[in-house]
């Protein structure tokens, strides 16, 4: 999963990044209003985890622009502006969720996760498709009750598959997931990490639709 996190204060936007890479996110990060505005109308992201009091542009101002364009990115606000009618703005302008500084960062994985599991239309942390089932908290994915063990980019690959099961995911959205701005890509690390994950689940289990990308598909639904 994608996040971009913009944070201005070197110290925290640094940490918060490595804790969330650590999760197995693919973060992007950015230390303005105006840069986080450009990078929301150019790329595609899982969630924005977005500080209100930034140079430039306010976080205020970027969400509401964000809004505006009727992008329902899940926004996740942290502040230090902790009285209750600066967060009755932020949530009145769009915001999905708050956190105030200083925040611990297990908290804010929580959050995150909660954020996303909402906008998937989830009501729990994990995610099933015939004997497939992943665990998004734990990191941890069963296929007929056995534990399969996956790398964080098959883990990533997997989950963007699975939250789309029955549908199209293109190459760009999964190289998307996978890789952040400051990360090179090589020309055939998709195909390498679908060939993995084949390999672990199954050959049946992700079909390719060529020119279009790939598509989770359980074997047991086949005619």
């Amino acid at each position: 999963m994608r996040i971009l996190l913009v944070e201005d204060d070197a110290a925290l936007g640094q940490a918060t990044q490595a804790a969330l890479r650590l999760e197995g996110y693919t973060v992007d990060w950015l230390r303005d209003g105006q840069h986080a505005e450009d990078a929301l109308r150019s790329d595609v992201f899982d969630a924005l985890v977005l500080d209100l009091g930034l140079p430039r542009k306010d976080g205020l101002d970027v969400l509401s622009s964000l809004r505006a364009r009727g992008d329902s990115t899940p926004v996740l606000c942290l502040t230090a502006r902790d009285t209750l009618q600066d967060r009755v703005t932020g949530l009145d302008r769009g915001a999905d969720d708050y956190l105030i500084k200083p925040f611990d960062l297990d908290e804010l994985n929580a959050r995150l996760r909660a954020l996303m599991r909402r906008s998937a239309g989830r009501a729990v942390n994990w995610v099933e498709c015939g004997g497939l089932r992943m665990d998004v908290a734990g990191h941890q994915v069963q296929l007929d009750g056995k534990g399969v063990d996956l790398s964080a980019r098959e883990f990533a690959i997997l989950q963007a598959l699975l939250e789309s099961t029955g549908r199209v995911v293109s190459r760009e959205r999964l190289e998307d997931t996978l890789y952040g701005w400051d990360q090179e890509i090589s020309s055939n690390a998709l195909e390498v990490h679908i060939h993995h994950l084949r390999r672990k689940l199954g050959s049946a289990w992700i079909q390719t639709v060529r020119g279009a990308g790939y598509r989770l598909h359980p074997p047991e639904n086949d005619a």
